[in-house]
């Protein structure tokens, strides 16, 4: 039977898979490309059907603890001045703003502590896979060999565990004409627990996002583009390329630019999806943004990366280990919800971040209408009318690993 796992990947889809294998019974490793765990990162949320998920794993109390309490979108002027707005209450949690919003690297760090039983190789990434039918030979960037049963791509909208088993990326990343960027800076101004957002000639934007300290926030710059040619390792090119593409925005873009030079979580990539037509090859998968992504503007990314990682471990203990049945059970019982939750919103880029002054006041000017009373009551069950399409199975521990009935009992 399988026992061994190689996960590619230590953020979020890489520990939440990690934390149930084990609790089935497999050996899990993760080998993380950073050389140490990611603090801080963008805000992301937990939403619909991955509650459920979170919730049997015993972690909402501990994601409660440290989410933080946005109160909703606000589209400010040049000025400061509101343009529109959208409650978190308005849509019941499902629009912009969740219910559930928390710091990338705080759940990262809540399911690392999940997981101390399971071995983390930081610092290092795999360069090559050898498959045969008795496993898979990985070769380390380190120079190290090691023979695993199973290979998992958790690696992100870049991964390389894809290009090695599937192809080259540029058949599975779909660019949708952006770029974006977190990091964090000084608040400029209460933020009052709002998200505030200043849009731009040129499809660009300008937003803060309350961070856990008022003294800080969570600044993102995006900007509507084709593909550009750029060194994703060269940080300080990526700066000045978004400081020539935002100074004199006004607002508080300039504070924003300052502060990002001398950010030392500084993080810019392109505004993509990536759609794999099949998740597996042979005894290699994808979980998570790896094999299905509708980039941040869909959102649920890290809803699909959790609720993935628990049906792929579910569906591998199910089937004993066998890979050949638990691959292609997984995908068929996730595929309706990620193209679900893969749909970009109405308008998508064109509507979010619009090239012209018209356009930015058109939208602000829809937003107010749709947010209105009249219209409110109309929006609010169009956004939370479409239930997750998923059902979760329950997948307990059938083989008396004393970890995973230790935890069930603890239930």
């Amino acid at each position: 039977m399988t026992k061994t796992v190689l996960i590619s990947g230590g953020g979020i889809a890489g520990p939440a898979l990690a934390y149930w294998l084990r609790r089935h019974g497999f050996t899990p490793t993760i080998v993380e490309i950073a050389p140490a765990p990611r603090p801080g990162g963008q805000t992301i949320d937990i939403r619909g059907i991955s509650k459920v998920v979170v919730e049997r794993m015993g972690l909402m109390p501990a994601i409660k603890e440290a989410q933080l309490h946005e109160r909703g979108l606000e589209y400010v002027r040049a000025n400061g001045r509101r343009a529109a707005a959208m409650p978190v209450e308005l849509l019941d949690g499902a629009g912009a703003v969740a219910e559930i919003e928390i710091l990338r690297g705080d759940l990262a760090s809540i399911l690392q502590q999940a997981t101390t039983g399971v071995a983390y190789l930081y610092g290092d990434s795999i360069s090559a896979l050898d498959q045969d039918a008795q496993g898979v030979l990985v070769t380390f960037t380190s120079g190290l060999q090691r023979r695993f049963d199973l290979v998992v791509g958790a690696d992100g909208v870049h991964s390389k565990t894809r290009r090695l088993a599937f192809g080259p990326e540029e058949q599975f990343v779909q660019h949708l004409g952006g770029y974006t960027s977190y990091f964090t800076v000084e608040t400029p101004e209460p933020l009052d627990h709002w998200m505030r957002i200043h849009s731009a000639r040129g499809g660009r934007w300008v937003g803060l996002r309350p961070d856990h300290d008022p003294r800080y926030a969570k600044a993102l710059l995006s900007f509507r583009a084709p593909l550009l040619s750029y060194d994703r390792r060269d940080v300080e090119a990526q700066k000045a390329l978004l400081t020539e593409r935002f100074t004199g925005l006004g607002w508080h873009t300039d504070h924003i630019l300052a502060g990002m030079r001398a950010a030392n979580d500084f993080y810019f990539d392109t505004i993509s999806r990536v759609v794999v037509p099949e998740w597996s090859r042979g005894r290699v998968v994808l979980v998570g943004d790896a094999g299905y992504c509708g980039s941040p503007l869909a959102g649920h990314g890290t809803a699909l990366s959790l609720v993935g990682a628990y049906v792929l471990a579910g569906e591998l203990a199910a089937a004993e280990g066998d890979h050949v049945r638990a691959f292609p059970s997984y995908q068929k019982i996730m595929q309706a919800y990620v193209e679900q939750r893969m749909e970009l919103p109405p308008g998508g880029i064109k509507m979010a971040m619009p090239m012209t002054s018209l356009g930015i006041r058109l939208r602000d000017t829809s937003t107010r209408l749709m947010t209105s009373r009249p219209f409110a009551g109309l929006l609010a069950k169009l956004a939370v009318g479409q239930p997750d399409k998923i059902e979760l199975k329950d997948y307990s521990v059938k083989r008396g690993d004393p970890v995973g009935v230790a935890a069930e009992e603890a239930e």
